[in-house]
Protein backbone atom coordinates (compact mmCIF):
# COMPACT_ATOMS: atom_id res chain seq x y z
CA UNK A 1 0.00 0.00 0.00
CA UNK A 2 1.19 3.51 -0.54
CA UNK A 3 2.49 4.98 2.56
CA UNK A 4 1.04 8.19 1.50
CA UNK A 5 -2.74 6.20 2.29
CA UNK A 6 -1.44 5.96 5.56
CA UNK A 7 -0.51 9.08 6.57
CA UNK A 8 -2.64 10.86 9.63
CA UNK A 9 -3.76 13.58 6.85
CA UNK A 10 -5.26 11.22 4.73
CA UNK A 11 -7.10 9.16 7.31
CA UNK A 12 -8.37 12.08 8.73
CA UNK A 13 -9.82 13.00 5.13
CA UNK A 14 -11.37 9.78 4.53
CA UNK A 15 -12.67 10.05 7.72
CA UNK A 16 -14.20 12.92 6.69
CA UNK A 17 -15.51 11.40 3.35
CA UNK A 18 -17.32 8.80 5.94
CA UNK A 19 -18.95 11.65 8.16
CA UNK A 20 -20.02 13.74 4.88
CA UNK A 21 -21.85 10.65 3.33
CA UNK A 22 -23.68 10.02 6.78
CA UNK A 23 -24.71 13.91 6.66
CA UNK A 24 -25.77 13.63 2.37
CA UNK A 25 -28.29 10.81 3.38
CA UNK A 26 -29.92 13.30 5.37
CA UNK A 27 -30.46 15.90 3.03
CA UNK A 28 -34.31 17.02 2.31
CA UNK A 29 -34.30 15.59 -0.92
CA UNK A 30 -33.09 12.89 -0.51
CA UNK A 31 -35.40 11.47 2.44
CA UNK A 32 -38.61 12.87 0.76
CA UNK A 33 -38.07 10.80 -2.24
CA UNK A 34 -37.21 7.32 -0.23
CA UNK A 35 -40.12 8.23 2.50
CA UNK A 36 -42.77 7.66 -0.61
CA UNK A 37 -40.79 4.31 -1.66
CA UNK A 38 -40.55 3.27 2.44
CA UNK A 39 -44.15 4.42 2.94
CA UNK A 40 -45.29 1.49 0.69
CA UNK A 41 -43.08 -1.13 2.83
CA UNK A 42 -45.19 -2.82 6.14
CA UNK A 43 -41.55 -4.50 8.18
CA UNK A 44 -38.31 -2.22 9.18
CA UNK A 45 -36.24 -4.72 7.30
CA UNK A 46 -37.86 -3.63 3.82
CA UNK A 47 -37.34 0.20 4.64
CA UNK A 48 -34.10 -0.21 5.61
CA UNK A 49 -33.28 -2.29 2.49
CA UNK A 50 -34.91 0.44 0.10
CA UNK A 51 -32.46 3.12 2.25
CA UNK A 52 -29.01 0.60 0.97
CA UNK A 53 -30.56 0.01 -2.47
CA UNK A 54 -31.01 4.10 -2.63
CA UNK A 55 -27.18 4.28 -0.97
CA UNK A 56 -25.76 1.61 -3.67
CA UNK A 57 -27.35 3.57 -6.48
CA UNK A 58 -26.23 6.84 -5.18
CA UNK A 59 -22.49 5.31 -4.68
CA UNK A 60 -22.32 3.51 -8.25
CA UNK A 61 -23.36 6.98 -9.71
CA UNK A 62 -20.62 9.02 -7.95
CA UNK A 63 -17.79 6.58 -9.16
CA UNK A 64 -18.27 6.49 -12.43
CA UNK A 65 -18.20 10.27 -12.40
CA UNK A 66 -15.15 10.33 -10.43
CA UNK A 67 -13.45 8.05 -12.82
CA UNK A 68 -14.10 9.98 -15.62
CA UNK A 69 -13.26 13.36 -13.64
CA UNK A 70 -10.48 12.37 -11.65
CA UNK A 71 -8.67 10.45 -14.26
CA UNK A 72 -9.87 12.81 -17.09
CA UNK A 73 -9.10 16.13 -14.82
CA UNK A 74 -12.59 17.36 -16.38
CA UNK A 75 -15.42 18.64 -14.74
CA UNK A 76 -19.00 19.01 -15.08
CA UNK A 77 -20.82 22.02 -17.07
CA UNK A 78 -22.67 23.68 -14.26
CA UNK A 79 -25.51 23.56 -16.70
CA UNK A 80 -25.43 19.81 -16.97
CA UNK A 81 -25.88 20.18 -13.27
CA UNK A 82 -28.49 22.01 -13.03
CA UNK A 83 -30.57 19.73 -15.17
CA UNK A 84 -29.75 17.16 -13.23
CA UNK A 85 -31.14 18.83 -10.17
CA UNK A 86 -34.66 20.14 -11.67
CA UNK A 87 -34.78 16.04 -13.48
CA UNK A 88 -34.51 15.24 -9.41
CA UNK A 89 -37.55 17.66 -8.90
CA UNK A 90 -39.69 15.95 -11.48
CA UNK A 91 -38.78 12.43 -9.84
CA UNK A 92 -39.67 13.56 -6.30
CA UNK A 93 -43.25 14.51 -8.08
CA UNK A 94 -43.78 11.59 -10.07
CA UNK A 95 -42.82 9.60 -6.72
CA UNK A 96 -45.17 11.47 -4.72
CA UNK A 97 -47.99 11.27 -7.79
CA UNK A 98 -47.98 7.40 -7.98
CA UNK A 99 -47.32 7.50 -4.00
CA UNK A 100 -50.56 9.06 -3.65
CA UNK A 101 -52.82 7.22 -6.33
CA UNK A 102 -51.21 4.23 -4.67
CA UNK A 103 -52.41 4.89 -1.11
CA UNK A 104 -55.87 6.05 -2.81
CA UNK A 105 -56.11 3.34 -4.28
CA UNK A 106 -55.62 0.46 -1.58
CA UNK A 107 -57.65 2.58 0.85
CA UNK A 108 -60.55 1.34 -1.01
CA UNK A 109 -59.98 -2.16 -0.84
CA UNK A 110 -62.48 -2.65 2.24
CA UNK A 111 -64.20 -5.45 3.03
CA UNK A 112 -66.40 -6.58 6.13
CA UNK A 113 -65.98 -9.73 8.20
CA UNK A 114 -68.77 -10.62 10.62
CA UNK A 115 -67.83 -13.19 13.30
CA UNK A 116 -70.11 -14.46 16.04
CA UNK A 117 -68.49 -15.65 19.43
CA UNK A 118 -70.39 -17.20 21.86
CA UNK A 119 -73.80 -15.83 20.46
CA UNK A 120 -72.34 -12.50 20.11
CA UNK A 121 -72.14 -11.25 16.34
CA UNK A 122 -69.76 -8.51 15.55
CA UNK A 123 -68.20 -7.37 12.08
CA UNK A 124 -64.10 -6.66 11.31
CA UNK A 125 -63.32 -3.67 8.73
CA UNK A 126 -60.24 -4.87 7.02
CA UNK A 127 -57.97 -3.10 4.27
CA UNK A 128 -56.10 -5.35 2.17
CA UNK A 129 -53.21 -4.85 0.05
CA UNK A 130 -52.40 -7.23 -3.50
CA UNK A 131 -49.82 -8.97 -1.31
CA UNK A 132 -52.12 -9.60 2.36
CA UNK A 133 -55.36 -10.66 0.60
CA UNK A 134 -57.10 -13.41 1.83
CA UNK A 135 -56.87 -16.59 0.13
CA UNK A 136 -53.33 -16.48 -1.00
CA UNK A 137 -50.89 -18.48 -0.02
CA UNK A 138 -48.45 -17.68 3.17
CA UNK A 139 -45.28 -18.05 1.20
CA UNK A 140 -46.36 -15.71 -1.46
CA UNK A 141 -45.71 -12.86 0.48
CA UNK A 142 -42.46 -14.17 1.76
CA UNK A 143 -39.77 -13.17 -1.15
CA UNK A 144 -36.13 -12.37 -1.19
CA UNK A 145 -36.35 -8.62 0.32
CA UNK A 146 -34.06 -7.06 -2.92
CA UNK A 147 -36.08 -8.31 -5.18
CA UNK A 148 -39.24 -7.85 -3.57
CA UNK A 149 -38.48 -4.00 -3.96
CA UNK A 150 -37.57 -3.51 -7.29
CA UNK A 151 -34.76 -1.63 -8.86
CA UNK A 152 -37.15 1.88 -8.05
CA UNK A 153 -34.65 2.88 -4.71
CA UNK A 154 -31.63 1.82 -7.35
CA UNK A 155 -32.70 4.36 -9.80
CA UNK A 156 -33.51 6.92 -7.58
CA UNK A 157 -29.97 7.02 -5.29
CA UNK A 158 -28.72 6.90 -8.90
CA UNK A 159 -30.26 9.93 -10.21
CA UNK A 160 -29.19 11.57 -6.31
CA UNK A 161 -25.46 10.95 -7.13
CA UNK A 162 -25.56 12.36 -10.55
CA UNK A 163 -27.20 15.47 -9.67
CA UNK A 164 -25.11 15.84 -6.50
CA UNK A 165 -21.80 14.84 -8.30
CA UNK A 166 -20.88 18.34 -10.25
CA UNK A 167 -19.93 19.86 -6.62
CA UNK A 168 -18.70 16.97 -4.84
CA UNK A 169 -16.04 15.79 -7.81
CA UNK A 170 -15.26 19.72 -8.31
CA UNK A 171 -14.63 19.45 -4.07
CA UNK A 172 -12.59 16.35 -4.46
CA UNK A 173 -10.91 18.22 -7.48
CA UNK A 174 -9.70 20.76 -6.08
CA UNK A 175 -8.31 19.34 -2.74
CA UNK A 176 -6.97 16.10 -3.40
CA UNK A 177 -4.11 15.56 -6.05
CA UNK A 178 -4.18 11.75 -6.24
CA UNK A 179 -6.77 10.25 -8.35
CA UNK A 180 -6.93 7.08 -6.66
CA UNK A 181 -7.06 8.69 -3.55
CA UNK A 182 -9.93 10.98 -4.90
CA UNK A 183 -11.78 7.84 -5.49
CA UNK A 184 -10.98 6.30 -2.59
CA UNK A 185 -12.76 9.24 -0.69
CA UNK A 186 -15.85 9.13 -2.98
CA UNK A 187 -15.77 5.20 -2.07
CA UNK A 188 -16.09 6.11 1.90
CA UNK A 189 -18.36 8.59 0.97
CA UNK A 190 -20.38 6.46 -0.41
CA UNK A 191 -19.94 4.03 2.52
CA UNK A 192 -21.46 6.33 4.96
CA UNK A 193 -24.36 7.64 2.55
CA UNK A 194 -25.44 3.72 2.30
CA UNK A 195 -25.43 3.74 6.46
CA UNK A 196 -26.70 6.81 6.70
CA UNK A 197 -29.92 6.26 3.90
CA UNK A 198 -29.77 2.55 5.57
CA UNK A 199 -30.64 3.90 8.92
CA UNK A 200 -32.66 7.05 8.21
CA UNK A 201 -34.93 4.89 5.84
CA UNK A 202 -35.66 2.60 9.11
CA UNK A 203 -36.81 5.07 10.57
CA UNK A 204 -38.59 6.70 8.56
CA UNK A 205 -40.20 2.78 8.01
CA UNK A 206 -41.24 3.02 11.72
CA UNK A 207 -44.57 3.87 11.89
CA UNK A 208 -45.53 2.82 8.87
CA UNK A 209 -44.39 -0.12 9.94
CA UNK A 210 -46.33 -0.39 13.37
CA UNK A 211 -49.66 0.56 11.49
CA UNK A 212 -49.54 -1.35 9.09
CA UNK A 213 -51.55 -4.25 10.62
CA UNK A 214 -54.14 -3.14 13.33
CA UNK A 215 -54.48 0.32 11.98
CA UNK A 216 -54.87 0.04 8.79
CA UNK A 217 -56.96 3.00 8.28
CA UNK A 218 -54.60 5.30 9.55
CA UNK A 219 -51.23 3.60 7.74
CA UNK A 220 -53.25 4.64 4.56
CA UNK A 221 -53.55 8.19 5.47
CA UNK A 222 -49.38 7.86 6.12
CA UNK A 223 -49.25 6.54 3.24
CA UNK A 224 -51.35 9.95 1.27
CA UNK A 225 -49.67 12.39 4.21
CA UNK A 226 -45.94 11.10 2.90
CA UNK A 227 -47.34 11.74 -0.58
CA UNK A 228 -48.87 14.89 -0.23
CA UNK A 229 -45.61 15.98 1.16
CA UNK A 230 -43.48 14.64 -1.59
CA UNK A 231 -45.36 16.56 -4.52
CA UNK A 232 -45.54 19.71 -2.45
CA UNK A 233 -41.49 19.46 -1.93
CA UNK A 234 -41.34 18.65 -5.65
CA UNK A 235 -43.29 21.27 -6.69
CA UNK A 236 -41.42 23.79 -4.65
CA UNK A 237 -37.98 21.82 -5.59
CA UNK A 238 -38.73 22.11 -9.24
CA UNK A 239 -39.20 26.08 -9.00
CA UNK A 240 -36.31 26.54 -7.00
CA UNK A 241 -34.12 24.51 -9.92
CA UNK A 242 -35.87 25.71 -12.98
CA UNK A 243 -37.05 28.86 -12.21
CA UNK A 244 -35.26 30.94 -9.87
CA UNK A 245 -32.31 29.00 -10.69
CA UNK A 246 -32.35 30.61 -14.01
CA UNK A 247 -32.70 27.17 -15.92
CA UNK A 248 -35.64 28.25 -18.04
Amino acid sequence: MDPSLTSAGVLALLGLGLIFGLKHATEVDHVVAVSTIVSQNRNLLRSAMVGALWGAGHTIALLVTGVIVLLLRITIPENVSNWLEFCVALMILGLGANALWRALRKGREVHVHKHTHDGVSHVHIHFHEATTRHGESQSSTHTHAVSSIGIKPVLVGTLHGLAGSGALTLLVLTQIKSAWLGLLYLAIFGVGSIIGMLLMSGLIGLPFALTARNLSGLHHRLQAAAAGLSIAFGLWYAYQTGLASGLF
